[in-house]
Parts: C-alpha cells; structure tokens; sequence
C-alpha cells in the first residue's frame, strides 16, 4: 500500500495520528485539502473517526463532530487499572502503592500512561522517545534505561524481577497487568 502523508508545519499528520492514538481514544476528525481515497484510508485505519475534505461548510463539520462525539464518554478513556500492589488512576493521574501515594515525575507518568493504555501490547523505544522526551531525542535510548529502572522501583515488588513493566530487547517495553 502506498504511504500517504497528511502536511502539517513541521510534522506529519499521520505521525500525530499515531502518537494521539498511543495512549487516548479521543475522537478524531480529520480535515484535509487531499481528496486521495489512500491518504482517507489510512487516516481512518490509523484511527482518525472521520475524515472531511475541503471546502466543507461549517454545518457539516458540526454535524461530523457532533457524530464523532456520540457514544463516548469520558470515564471509558481514564480507567483506572489495578495490578498486584498498586492502582493507577489515569483520571486523576494518580499511584498507589499498598494504599500510599507514590510521587511520579512528569516523564514518568508519562511512560506509565502510555504503557497502561496499551496493556499487552509492545510499545516501540522510537514511539516512546518521540511522545514522552520528543521527536528530537529519536536516538536516546539510554533515557529509557534510567527511567524504567526508576519506575520499576517504585511500582514492582521486585524491581530485579519485573512482572508489569517488561522489556523487550531492541525493540521497546509492554505493560502487564
């Protein structure tokens, strides 16, 4: 299949698609001057709900979103997940420990949130760098290391000996429940 690129100034709308769809399930409309049926395909393959192109009228764009809007609600995407000694609360960003708060720095919560949203599922070094540090730190892994190290001394049992924030050698972490 042929890659299609949403322009956006200084990043690709596709990457942005990807990076939302990484840790929210927030309705997303897509508006866009390509009439391409690859470029519509693969934004709403990438988990755009809709996709409208210009020109549209106002009307319709309301309606789009109204649509895009109906059957969400907003405590489906802040759970709160519970694994064997502590309970994150994803709507109100917050940890717990065996019932006591544990302090997370912003990077930190960061990774954890986007972890705990993708339970299961392996979650690229590249993907984490570019939406927990930022697209200019592609290349930094050594940040995962120090930060997971962190995470784990917090939240696990036995931080030598993982059992919800695991690695996966070269390729990136996974958050087990």
């Amino acid at each position: 299949m042929q890659q299609c690129h949403l322009g956006l100034p200084g990043i690709d709308g596709v990457e942005v698609l990807r990076g939302i769809r990484a840790w929210s399930s927030v309705p997303i409309v897509v508006l866009s001057a390509r009439h391409q049926s690859v470029s519509k395909v693969e934004a709403l393959d990438l988990g755009a709900n809709d996709y409208i192109t210009k020109p549209f009228g106002m009307d319709e764009l309301l309606a789009r979103i109204r649509v895009s809007l109906r059957g969400t609600h907003a405590t489906a995407d802040q759970p709160v997940v519970e694994a064997e000694g502590f309970t994150i609360d994803l709507g109100a960003r917050s940890v717990t420990r065996n019932g006591v708060d544990v302090h997370l720095t912003p990077k930190e919560w960061s990774m954890v949130e986007i972890l705990v949203r993708n339970p299961g599922r392996l979650v690229s070094q590249q993907q984490l760098l570019r939406d927990v540090w930022g697209p200019g730190y592609a290349t930094e892994t050594e940040y995962f290391r120090v930060l997971m190290a962190r995470l784990r001394r917090k939240l696990e049992d036995d931080h030598s000996r993982p059992r919800h924030f695991l690695t996966e050698p070269g390729m990136g972490y996974r958050f087990v429940p």
